[in-house]
């Protein structure tokens, strides 16, 4: 199987219109180990230099580096590079797993503890209201006895069909029904929606955080702070594991994928979030720049992170 390694430049940069006396923040950047992405490098550079930082584990088992600044200050930078590689997964067009149906009983009955880690990806969240109205939405490509993986691959495209990418129709708190009923939204948005109707199926489904390598225009240079964070779904398979789809590009996430982190929704990986005293209006500028290295050596080994 193919390895490839990039480098991940993700720019932060708050400018305010009065003096921040404090800030306390929490970052979401630490690109996460898995079976299939291993980090080389990573640094998080901040300006002004906090008064004080640590690094931990959140209840998801991913990286979160807090800090705080106590000098005023009107402008607040934060720069994180990281280093990954990333091993495309088996060749597989339709792994083997039970029908949905089944993978929903079986969750919700008393069962072995490895069953309980994905049963609380079951229930809402701050984001994701399990509603009913979802349900039948999903339901169209949940037909009795069908195989979860091909039920969750369908309801992924019929999403990709039905929705359209439009960054300035919706907000964070807007609800999943307005978006169902407008039918437009971001990477965001989608993976919500898409995990809504597997919730309210009775099927564990979580939030990803990551970036996706995106590619110029034939001809065109590939522009520096033109790419985003992006966000997909994973859904758990008794026996398998835990299977992920990108509804805003209908894929299964392969080795242009990169992951940050998981949990219920996007609340609990924001890539950056705090408080400040002061500040007044601000304006944020966020850059991110994905770029493909040179083929990954087999015998490299990564260096870990863990929190201090």
């Amino acid at each position: 199987m193919a390895r490839l390694r990039y480098n991940v430049l993700h720019e932060t940069r708050y400018a305010y219109a009065r003096p921040v006396s404090l800030s306390r923040q929490m970052l979401h950047l630490t690109p996460r180990e898995t079976p299939r992405q291993i980090t080389l490098e990573h640094a998080v550079d901040i300006d002004p230099v906090p008064t004080e930082r640590r690094a931990r584990r959140d209840y998801f088992g991913n990286l979160v580096d807090s800090f705080t600044v106590s000098a005023a200050h009107d402008e607040l930078v934060v720069v994180a590079d990281s280093t990954v590689e990333v091993t495309g997964r088996e060749a597989a067009d339709s792994p083997a797993s039970p029908s949905w149906e089944r993978v929903r009983d079986r969750l919700h009955q008393v069962g072995p503890a490895p069953l309980l880690e994905p049963c609380q990806f079951l229930y809402a969240s701050p984001h994701i209201e399990p509603l009913a109205v979802l349900a039948r939405y999903g339901r169209l490509d949940f037909h009795r006895g069908r195989p979860l993986f091909e039920a969750a691959s369908a309801l992924m495209q019929r999403i990709h069909r039905d929705f359209e990418f439009d960054p300035e129709a919706t907000t964070v708190s807007t609800p999943l029904e307005t978006l169902l009923k407008e039918r437009r939204g971001v990477c965001q948005d989608f993976a919500h929606f898409m995990i809504g109707c597997l919730r309210a199926l009775g099927l564990p489904a979580r939030y990803v955080s990551g970036y996706l390598l995106t590619r110029p225009p034939p001809g065109k240079p590939r522009l520096i702070g033109a790419d985003a964070s992006h966000a997909w779904v994973s859904v758990f398979c008794p026996g398998t594991g835990w299977i992920d789809f990108d509804p805003t590009n209908c894929v299964q996430p392969d080795d242009q994928h990169i992951t940050v982190g998981w949990g219920r929704d996007f609340s609990d990986v924001t890539p950056m979030r705090g408080v400040i005293l002061g500040g007044g209006e601000h304006t944020i500028e966020v850059c991110v720049t994905v770029t493909p290295e040179a083929p990954a050596d087999r015998t490299t080994s990564a260096r870990a992170l863990e929190p201090e």
